[in-house]
């Protein structure tokens, strides 16, 4: 981000007075793949009883875009960042997407009225409700 963007957008998360913080009260401890920037309170305690720790997004200040070796780190759920350990992901796990809810990528089941695809014929267990009908008792 430029630094016009930072002093105009504080929605983008890297503000001027975020970078002012970071850079009287932050020690950089890494980056991740995607280029967001890591940090830990250089001295004193956070209001947890610990060094706070906080993310720099590289672009759109998105929580979904912290990979999983950073979100355990961020989440004091191991005390090492992964570029102070060897780091390697399971065979099983998939490379990390951040959440696409709401962009052109995002999940479209088919029926969904955003899906190319037709919508499933109904399988003829179902039959509309019309007002002033009771439902039907033992279903």
């Amino acid at each position: 981000m430029g630094v016009f963007t930072e002093i105009f957008s504080w929605w983008g998360g890297n503000s001027w007075s975020n970078r002012l913080y970071t850079a009287l009260r932050g020690r950089h401890v890494g980056t991740d793949s995607q280029g967001n920037r890591y940090f830990v309170q250089n001295k004193g305690i956070g209001p947890l009883g610990v060094p706070r720790r906080w993310v720099i997004y590289k672009d759109l200040a998105e929580a979904s875009q912290v990979p999983p070796e950073w979100h355990g780190w961020m989440h004091y759920m191991v005390d090492a960042p992964p570029t102070e350990e060897a780091y390697v992901a399971r065979p099983w796990q998939k490379e990390h997407v951040m959440n696409m809810t709401g962009t052109p990528a995002a999940y479209r089941p088919p029926g969904s009225i955003l899906a190319s695809g037709k919508r499933p014929k109904a399988t003829g267990d179902y039959s509309a409700w019309r007002p002033g009908e009771r439902a039907k008792s033992g279903s």
